[in-house]
This record gives structure tokens, sequence and C-alpha cells, in this order.
């Protein structure tokens, strides 16, 4: 969440930023800077009211004792009017600051300078492909779906008789595959510094809200009506908020986190041939890494984050690119992303696989993550990070189809180690 006084002393790039992401309506902001008016107009109202309140307080204790009963009486009457005051300001001073959060809470962050102008995914920006040595698969090369189904590795109806559509069943070596890739980026996650968490899979609301889900996703979180608790999109939700209200040391930077989490999306809407197989699910296996950082520090840490994700990529042998994410393609709190895409031989497409976020002190804001400086007075907001390392569905998508062969399909060295050795998959 942009503080008010960010927004006050940098209303011209906040309005740009809002513009480069097709944010709308822009005069939310004067909306903001009139309710923070209102409530410094409210506040010095009631400080003026409690003083005078105070004062005659003070005098009526004096008249007391000096047994000047009439005058006495005739302050206090004049106390009744004032705490009706108060307590009229004081009502004024909750609604307009609850009116004042609800409008601070549909800001997106501010975008990173670097991050170009564009209206949805068609406009982001390739940085790097890395696409030779493509695979050379059979004539009759199939999708994963396909491929699957072919060799008893998911069974997409029967999930769907269990649950609906966009819930996969893996079976044999597609369950074994799964747990093979969930341990292998749990590894390399662990070798890179990252310390493992199991977290729960849901969360409650005000965790959904200091990650930015709320009010943001909403419509695209399962809702456990019941106890009010949200099925997790990803393990950002939960590994990030292990440090809401918490006040770190300088000296405590970097913390680096990561789990596995199944995550849950309803995506409500998607259908059609690009969304067939793992392509777009709405239960899916995630492996995930966290970072919160010194503010001079986090685009540092991006890059380094970006490093690890293009390193699992280039163990398991898969083609990929890079894209930097225009506007109006951002997430609501991200100031800059990298999303990670693997090229699909089999679909001729590319599948994306892995975002990597600074959200800067956005998130921090609405956690209440603060740390405290060496030197000097205060806290100060960290900056949080995250990115998918990796997201399963569309990574063994990839495998699949651009491992096919005649024999069968080949499974990458990097995980042959988790499944005792097995070089190739068969019927």
């Amino acid at each position: 969440m942009l503080a008010v006084q960010f927004i006050r002393e940098n209303r011209e790039k906040v309005l740009r930023s809002l513009t480069i992401r097709s944010f709308e309506p822009l005069n939310i902001l004067d909306d903001i800077l009139a309710a923070d008016d209102l409530r410094r107009s409210l506040q010095q109202d009631l400080d003026a009211q409690r003083a005078e309140l105070k004062s005659i307080s003070s005098q009526i204790g004096q008249l007391m004792r000096k047994g000047e009963k009439a005058a006495a009486e005739e302050a206090k009457s004049q106390t009744a009017g004032i705490k009706s005051r108060i307590h009229e300001l004081e009502q004024l001073s909750r609604d307009n600051a609850e009116r004042l959060e609800e409008l601070l809470l549909q800001v997106p962050n501010c975008a990173h300078e670097t991050v170009p102008a564009g209206k949805c995914d068609l406009d982001n920006v390739v940085e790097r492909e890395w696409k030779k040595d493509l695979p050379e698969l059979p004539k009759e090369a199939k999708p994963h779906w396909e491929l699957a189904q072919e060799y008893n590795l998911i069974d997409f109806e029967t999930g769907a008789k269990i649950t609906g559509a966009g819930f996969p069943l893996y079976t044999g070596m597609g369950a074994k595959l799964q747990r093979a890739l969930i341990n292998f980026f749990l590894d390399e996650a662990d070798k890179a510094g990252y310390r493992e968490f199991l977290p729960p899979h849901l969360v409650n609301e005000a965790s959904a809200r200091g990650t930015g889900q709320l009010p943001d996703k909403d419509g695209q979180m399962y809702h456990a009506t019941a106890d009010n608790l949200y099925l997790i999109p990803t393990a950002e939700v939960p590994l990030t908020n292990i440090y809401r209200d918490v006040i770190l040391a300088e000296d405590d930077f970097p913390i680096c986190l990561t789990g596995y989490t199944p995550c849950f999306r309803r995506e409500a809407g998607s259908y059609g041939a690009h969304v067939r197989g793992l392509n777009r699910l709405h239960q899916f296996d995630k492996v995930e890494i966290v970072r919160l950082e010194h503010p001079d520090r986090s685009y540092q840490a991006l890059e380094e984050m970006c490093a690890h994700v293009e390193g699992l990529l280039a163990k398991l042998e898969l083609p990929f690119r890079t894209l930097r994410l225009c506007g109006g393609d951002l997430g609501f709190a991200a100031a800059l992303t990298i999303d990670f895409e693997t090229y699909s031989a089999a679909q001729d497409r590319w599948l994306e696989v892995s975002s990597v976020s600074n959200f800067e002190e956005f998130q921090a804001n609405r956690l209440k993550l603060r740390y405290r400086p060496n030197e000097g007075k205060g806290t100060i907001q960290a900056h949080t990070l995250n990115g998918s390392a990796l997201a399963l569905p569309r990574i063994l998508a990839t495998i699949l189809e651009n491992n096919q062969c005649e024999e069968g399909i080949r499974i990458p060295k990097a995980l042959q180690g988790y499944l005792g050795g097995r070089t190739m998959i068969t019927k």
C-alpha cells in the first residue's frame, strides 16, 4: 500500500505510474488527499475540544475546593456539550479513516521507472531468449495432454469427475515426476541459502490483505466463507506473512524463505484451446522463493533470484526466454516483474513458468514490516520480493513435449536421481 505522505509528496510520479498501468479512475488520488486533509482537520478539532474539556474539568475541581458550587455546576453544564462534540468528531474520524483505507487499498504499487508502457501481455518486452538447440521432435509429435493419456501419467477426466475441470489427477510416473520436480526445486533453493517452510494452505483475511491479494484478487481466490479463510493462490502469502507486524534489525537481512505448496486459483472465465491440459489449472503445485531485503539491495536481490530461476531451467534443459512486464500486465503489488517462459515445441508456443517480482515497500506498508537501522532512530520499511522457482504444470508440460522420442519420453538428467536413476518413460 502506498503511504498517504508518499502520494502527497510524489503526486505526479504516482499519476504517471497509474497512467502506465492503465489504471482508472485517476481522480482517486484527489479523493485520497481530500480524505487525508479531512483527517487532519478532524484531528485538530478533536485536540482542541479535548484540551478545552481538560481545562474546564480542572476549573471545576478548583471551584469545588473553593466552595463555589454554582460556578462549578455551570462549568459542568459546558462539559456536556463538549463531550457530545468530541463523540461526534471521533465517529467522523473513524468513518473517514475507514474510507481513506478503502481508497488506499485500491491503488496499485508505483511501477519502477524501467517498466515499459503497455496495456496487455502483447506489450511485454522480451529481454533474453535462449532458443538454441531446440529438440528434434518426431514428425507426429504430440501435445502433453495426449502424451499424458498415452503414457498413463495424468487422468484429466477422473480429476474432473472428482472435483471439476482444472483439477488433474496425477497417476503412476506422473505423480512421481511431480514429486521429483518438487524435491529438485526445494533442494536447489536450499543450496542457494533459502530456509524451507511448510506453511498453512489457508490464510485469514489480514494475511491476504497484507500481501495485496485483497481486495484486488477477491474474486480469484477460493473463499471458505464459514470461517472467513482463503485458500492460498501462492506460498508467497503465508511465507511473507510470517513477518507481519515484525520489526527486524538491519543486520537480519537478507531473509530468504522457500516453501512448497499447492496453489488454488479460480481463474474465472478461463477456457479455450490455450488452456488445455496443464496450461491453466485451478489447483497446481509450486515452489516459491521469498526474500526480505534492505531497500538498498532489493534490485540486486531481484537479479539474484532471476539467476536462480534461470539455473533451474538450464538444469532441466528447457529453452526459455525472459520478459519485462509492461504496466498493463504488471501485478497489483509489484513495482517490477520479470517473467520466465519455456518453449513448448509440440505446441509451438511459449508458456509462462515463473514471475519474479520486487514489491519494494508496498507489501511492507500493509504488513507493518519494518527494521531498525544500525545508525539513527526510528524504523524503516523493508522491501519484499518473491518468485516462482518453479510452478510445476507448464514445466511438466514442456518436459513431456520436448523430450518425446520414438523410445518414449526422456527424463532430464537433473531429475534422474530422484527417480531411481530412470532415464526414460515408456508405455
